[in-house]
Parts: C-alpha cells; sequence; structure tokens
C-alpha cells in the first residue's frame, strides 16, 4: 500500500481521537455525550496507533499536520492519565490486607453478578456461589425466574433481600451475615431500586452497605445520565453527612474514571480498591476488545484488600466480581490520606446535580408509568 495512503489514514484516525476526546468534555448530560468516557482504553490504544502512524509515514510536515500532533499528543496524555491509576504503575488507593494468624472473621467476601434477565443458564450462578462460598451475594436483573432459581441457596443464606422485577432492574441480597433493617428505596425513578442495610460483620462490627444499580445513558434506556449521576451522588453524600463505615456495589452503568464516579469517591470518602491494581472488566462479555468496567466496589478506610477477581462467565453479558475485604480499623487513618477529598465545586455540583436528577427521574417514571399502563 502506497506510503502516502497510509499517512492520510493515520492523520483520519488522529483527527478522530481528538475530536472524540474533547466531544467527551462537553458539560452535557446526553448519552451522546457521556457515553465517550467508557472506552477510555480503547480510545487510548487507537490513539497510540495513530501516534506511531504519523511518526513513521511522515516526511515534512506542514503547520496543520504539526497541530494535529500536538493535538493528538494532548489527546493521548488525557487518555492516559484516566486509564494510569488502574495498573499497576499507580499507587494502591487501597493497601493489600495483613495475613493473619487470627483466621477469616474479619474478612468479607462479596460477589456481584448481572445476571442478565433472558439468561436462562441459572445453575452457573447456583454453582459458582457454592463453589466460591462469598458471604454477601448481590444480583441484578434478577425476576422472578432468577429468584425461583437463587431459592436453593437461601438454606446458606438466612438473610435476604428480594425486589423481583422484569424491567431489568430487579434486585437480590442473599447474606450469611446479619442484615439489620434492610430497605428498598426509589432514589430517582419510581421503578428502579436500591437497597440500603446495616449488617454486622462475623467480629460483630456493624457497617452500611448499600446495592445500586441506576438507569444507563443509552439511546435505548435514558436519553441522559443525570438521574444516574444523581442517585450515586446522593448516596455518596448521605456516607459522608452521616460519617459512615460503608460499602457500596453493584452495576453503576459507569466506568471508575467518568467524571461523576470520581466527584462520587471526593463526596463520599470511599476508596476504589482496582486504583493501583488492574482493570476489572465486567461488559461485555461477548466482545472481548470491547469490554469496560461496569461492576463496582467501594468502602471505607478501614477496610484492606485481600483480593478482587473476575469470575467466569454465567451466561451473562457481564462478568461476576468476587471481591474479598478485610476489617483493618488500625489502618483507617493512612488510608484516608489516599482518598480524594471534595471541594466547594463539588459540592454545589453534586447538589445541583441531585435536584436536576429528582426532576429528570419524575418525568421518567411518569414515562415508565405510562407505557406498563399500555402494555408496552
Amino acid at each position: 500500500m502506497d506510503s502516502s495512503l497510509l499517512y492520510y489514514g493515520v492523520q483520519l484516525l488522529a483527527g478522530l481521537i481528538a475530536f472524540i476526546t474533547a466531544w467527551g468534555w462537553l458539560p452535557l448530560d446526553n448519552w451522546w455525550v457521556r457515553d465517550v468516557e467508557f472506552p477510555r482504553i480503547q480510545i487510548l490504544v487507537l490513539g497510540i496507533i495513530a501516534w506511531l502512524g504519523m511518526l513513521l509515514f511522515g516526511s515534512e510536515w506542514q503547520i496543520g499536520q504539526w497541530l494535529l500532533f500536538i493535538a493528538l499528543s494532548g489527546t493521548l496524555g488525557f487518555q492516559l492519565r484516566m486509564v494510569l491509576p488502574y495498573t499497576r504503575i499507580w499507587k494502591k488507593e487501597v493497601q493489600s490486607a495483613k495475613k493473619t494468624s487470627i483466621g477469616t472473621e474479619n474478612q468479607l467476601k462479596i460477589m456481584v453478578s448481572n445476571v442478565l434477565s433472558p439468561n436462562k443458564q441459572t445453575q452457573k450462578l447456583v454453582d459458582l456461589v457454592n463453589q466460591k462460598q462469598p458471604d454477601i451475594l448481590i444480583t441484578l436483573e434478577t425476576d422472578e425466574k432468577w429468584q425461583q432459581a437463587l431459592s436453593s441457596l437461601e438454606p446458606d443464606y438466612p438473610y435476604t433481600v428480594k425486589v423481583p422485577l422484569d424491567n431489568l432492574y430487579g434486585m437480590h441480597l442473599y447474606s450469611k451475615l446479619e442484615l439489620i433493617n434492610p430497605e428498598v428505596k426509589y432514589l430517582m425513578i419510581d421503578d428502579i431500586p436500591s437497597i440500603h442495610t446495616r449488617l454486622r460483620l462475623q467480629n460483630g462490627r456493624v457497617i452500611w452497605l448499600y446495592c445500586l444499580h441506576p438507569m444507563p445513558p443509552s439511546p435505548t434506556e435514558a436519553d441522559k445520565s443525570t438521574t444516574r449521576d444523581a442517585e450515586l451522588l446522593m448516596v455518596g453524600r448521605h456516607i459522608k453527612e452521616h460519617d459512615q463505615t460503608a460499602i457500596l456495589a453493584g452495576d453503576l452503568n459507569d466506568v471508575a474514571w467518568s467524571k461523576t464516579t470520581r466527584r462520587f469517591q471526593r463526596i463520599s470518602g470511599l476508596l476504589d480498591p482496582r486504583i493501583g491494581r488492574h482493570f476489572i472488566n465486567t461488559f461485555h462479555v461477548d466482545y472481548p476488545l470491547l469490554r469496560w468496567a461496569l461492576d463496582h466496589i467501594f468502602h471505607s478506610a478501614c477496610f484492606t484488600l485481600v483480593d478482587m477477581k473476575r469470575m467466569p462467565s454465567i451466561g451473562s453479558d457481564h462478568f461476576p466480581v468476587l471481591t474479598t475485604l478485610q476489617y483493618e480499623p488500625e489502618e483507617t487513618s493512612k488510608q484516608e490520606e489516599n482518598a480524594p477529598t471534595a471541594d466547594a465545586s463539588d459540592i454545589k455540583e453534586t447538589d445541583n446535580k441531585i435536584k436536576e436528577g429528582k426532576k429528570e427521574g419524575a418525568k421518567v417514571s411518569k414515562v415508565h408509568l405510562e407505557a406498563s399502563s399500555t402494555g408496552q
């Protein structure tokens, strides 16, 4: 192939990468803006190819090529800044758990699994749970069929919260540990639940557990990310204001490097155990080159990390994730230094976003009610 054609091709790719990155900076909640935040790894890889291609196939550059190269270099710098924290070259935000001879009474094992409602391979999840024996199982998109299939787990998981729904937002919580006054709340949209409960650990310490699955911004679900962003920020603010020892887990339909999730961390003070370690890309199972992390766990600084792994496929479009934390309160002050902190603009933006989210949620709730009443 003519090298000049390759050069024009890489210039076109460079321009596209720079444009997409700049597009994602628009201060809009529309899905066609916010979804650009998802494929940062893919954008980075294509950007590096374009950057190397310009060096390899370029000869005498004009001002336009120089400007494009500078723009592309800036784009790569930005994308790297978003992605590199989730690699081993970054400082760990959560320390590795200390080895102890006490046993596992200070450990907590949590499995999060978006099952995909139409998925009929229910036994795969049951077998995985029986094999891994998590203390907590959080399932998302679970309906009556899945509730029936998971009932076989209940002898080992006596504490349950069941919200079977056929709208892709059903949610179930199965626990070996005592749940104290669990509540199902509908924070933004009337048919999209979240579970809020206190949880008694094996060592007797009581913490808070929040299970979330907000609606994603997409052309088929929500035109905007407003309700998703507001729900996450509302819970984060509540955790901070009440000085709670907490764990938040679920399919957040957002990536860790989005502006909302990073603001959530600053507002809540919770830590991300993936920072300084590796990606846990859970979606989409069927497309290895188009995967990103949608299933998350964040926690207070009194927990350290034993392990966090992606589990084998259960037939869903999401991989389950199994995380083991260790309660080490003596490490709290040290780990709090790693927690991002909110400034005045974060607090103001959070307040505004929650107000916007409630308004948008009322509109979406009305649309969902009308659709259900007409059988759509």
